[in-house]
């Protein structure tokens, strides 16, 4: 009976869809938010047609099923590999490639409204990619492949993943190769002796940051900035003696 009411509310919704869409078709682009904008006017009317099913769908028994038949319904291009269950993906404007996660309150949008403004982008997410919980996808982000984007961390408008990277932060930036998707991990920690070896070879593989600096290097950046600061203060006393000596005059 509920997979009757689900898929009822699917057909319906589509139904609707098809006149909306024929009166007005989803585009790109930036809008603003207010009534007269036609754009803005049938992207919120298509989201409250689609809120019914997709609720339904969240919460079917089985996770997963029934929201991606949801999306595949509602023209999200997805596989049947992908958990998309945990999170928010919007519906539409998004394409998914395989095996890839959401977390859980992890969020991916085609759509934000920031201030007066709507903007629609088109968001890609290629295979194997793991968006950690709570996460933040924004419109126009492109996920390549083999990515992973850590848990709390947000994408910009338009933000490009480069494959095979590990991205962490708000706004979200490179942090590690992504290992965990290729072969001979146990090549590259090598032979280790004790417990302590393996932590080491696992810190410097997994968890340093790739833009983590030497001693030696901070050093250098530290003296170059006093270098910078002292020359600053020098050219404003210039600047100083000047202002004085028109004061004078």
């Amino acid at each position: 009976m509920y997979v009757t009411i689900v898929f009822s509310g699917i057909i319906f919704a589509k139904i609707l869809l098809i006149f909306v869409n024929a009166i007005h078709k989803p585009r790109e682009g930036v809008f603003l938010r207010i009534p007269e904008d036609r754009d803005y006017r049938y992207w919120s009317l298509r989201n409250t047609i689609k809120r019914w099913p997709v609720w339904l769908a969240h919460r079917f028994p089985f996770p997963g099923i029934m929201d991606n038949v949801c999306f595949k319904m509602f023209g999200v291009k997805t596989k049947i590999s992908n958990s998309l269950f945990e999170g928010w993906v919007d519906t539409e404007f998004i394409d998914f490639g395989k095996d890839v996660v959401v977390g859980q309150g992890a969020i991916v949008q085609s759509a934000v409204i920031i201030g007066n403004l709507l903007i629609i982008r088109k968001t890609i997410i290629e295979d194997n990619v793991r968006i950690g919980s709570h996460a933040i996808v924004m419109p126009g982000t492109h996920i390549g492949q083999n990515c992973i984007l850590a848990a709390n961390s947000v994408t910009t408008v338009g933000q490009e993943l480069e494959r095979g990277w590990i991205y962490v932060g708000i706004p979200a930036k490179q942090f590690k190769k992504n290992y965990f998707f290729e072969d001979g991990l146990e090549d590259k920690i090598g032979h280790v002796e004790d417990v302590e070896s393996l932590r080491e070879k696992y810190e410097d593989i997994y968890i340093r940051r790739k833009d983590e600096l030497k001693r030696k290097d901070r050093r250098e950046i530290k003296k170059e900035k006093k270098e910078e600061e002292k020359k600053r203060f020098d050219y404003e006393a210039e600047e100083w003696e000047d202002i004085d000596d028109g004061f004078s005059i």
